[in-house]
């Protein structure tokens, strides 16, 4: 019997020790989901920050390319200002030296109807029959036909000036009322603008630092664009003075591609803008080590690298300069109102100087990724970002560049 007591013990104890063991495995067990339930929510939370980042970030480039955008409009509207007013000044210049011709000639025509009518009607025949001979009447009556010839001329010169003047006066008031809306436009978009700084100012402060200085290189990018576009648009009218501006759309045929043994297919995104504020197109497929080559014959307007802080690498991960916006770039004018922009090339590439002639097809540079790339090359990553960005401007604006690529 105590033996069985023992046994009986035993078990108990066994029980509860299993029970117990049960109990704290299944609490730890709980407690291991809590803890992965509070991994993955601060996990989600992390990931939720980043996309927050992520999004904030883009929204600020977003208002920086709107900026430049609104920027670049205004600037436009301001020249459509300046030459409208021009125009107004001389159309209100001409009006009134016309003004004072037409009311000096109408004075000397009711002048000389006035002198008629007091003379009669028959002062010129009384002339005519009192020719002392037949070479008098001839003279006398040349004389009176070329007076006749000059009343009817004059007559005709005040009634066309009345019309020029009335066309002027018509024309003057239109470019008035244009004057006016645009005006009202340039006061819209500084309003936008205004707006848009204001917003973009409060979403920078979120950022963080490495966004920062991602936002600064997109503004400074948006500047470099803005003083190149201005410098091509005062090239484009040194064209026009020198009469080789062509009205309209120039051709878009006799174009090669502009990356040696590539074409459209080696454009990842072919639609035009890829996004806002993009200028150009990529060639960004097997570009690597490709030569960039000039489209059409033309000279060189640009050939310049544009310094800055993103580090561009070699092979072995050295920095091999440092650039910003188009890095590496050049421009070509083809004297026909086009020219053509060549982007990012690779450091040191560039086989062209300003004021050198250029056949089609002659190399003038290596794909590269210097300046604002996307992603940016790395030490470890050297060619990544590597493309052409590929540019075709009408009279210094920008224009989409694929229908003149074959």
């Amino acid at each position: 019997m105590k033996k069985v007591i023992v046994t009986l013990i035993v078990l108990i104890i066994v029980v509860q020790a299993n029970l117990s063991i049960a109990a704290t495995k299944k609490d730890l067990e709980d407690q291991q989901n809590q803890i992965d339930d509070k991994i993955d929510e601060t996990e989600g939370r992390i990931k939720e920050l980043e996309e927050q980042k992520s999004a904030t970030l883009k929204e600020v480039e977003s208002l920086i390319t709107q900026i430049s955008e609104y920027e670049t409009e205004i600037d436009n509207l301001q020249e459509k200002i300046d030459a409208l007013q021009s125009q107004i000044d001389t159309a209100e210049k001409s009006i009134k030296e016309k003004e004072a011709q037409y009311v000096k000639e109408k004075e000397l025509l009711d002048e000389r109807l006035l002198t008629m009518c007091e003379n009669g009607e028959t002062k010129y025949l009384d002339v005519l029959l009192g020719s002392a001979s037949i070479i008098d009447f001839i003279s006398k009556y040349n004389t009176i036909t070329e007076l006749v010839e000059s009343d009817i001329e004059l007559l005709e010169s005040i009634d066309q000036q009345k019309k020029e003047i009335e066309g002027e006066k018509a024309k003057l008031e239109s470019d008035k009322k244009e004057l006016d809306t645009a005006q009202a436009s340039v006061e819209a978009k500084q309003s936008e603008l205004k707006t848009a700084k204001a917003k973009k100012d409060k979403q920078v402060k979120k950022l963080s630092a490495e966004e920062k200085e991602a936002q600064e290189e997109l503004e400074k990018f948006e500047k470099d664009k803005k003083e190149i576009a201005a410098e091509l648009k005062k090239i484009a009218e040194q064209e026009k003075n020198n009469g080789n501006n062509i009205a309209g759309k120039p051709s878009m045929s006799g174009y090669i591609f502009p990356v040696q043994g590539l074409s459209k297919s080696n454009i990842n995104n072919k639609t035009y803008p890829s996004y806002a504020g993009h200028t150009g197109v990529d060639v960004n497929i097997n570009v690597i080590g490709k030569s960039v080559v000039a489209v059409k014959d033309g000279t060189v307007e640009i050939s310049r690298a544009i310094p800055g802080s993103i580090n561009n690498y070699d092979s072995n991960g050295n920095v091999i300069g440092s650039y910003s916006s188009y890095g590496e770039y050049v421009v070509i004018n083809h004297h026909d109102g086009t020219m053509t922009l060549y982007g990012h090339m690779k450091p040191g590439s560039r086989k062209v100087s300003v004021g050198q002639k250029v056949k089609q097809g002659q190399v003038i540079g290596t794909v590269g990724n210097t300046g604002n790339c996307k992603p940016r090359p790395t030490a470890s990553h050297p060619t990544q970002g590597t493309h052409l960005h590929f540019e075709v401007r009408i009279n210094g604006l920008p224009v989409n560049p694929i229908p003149y690529l074959p």
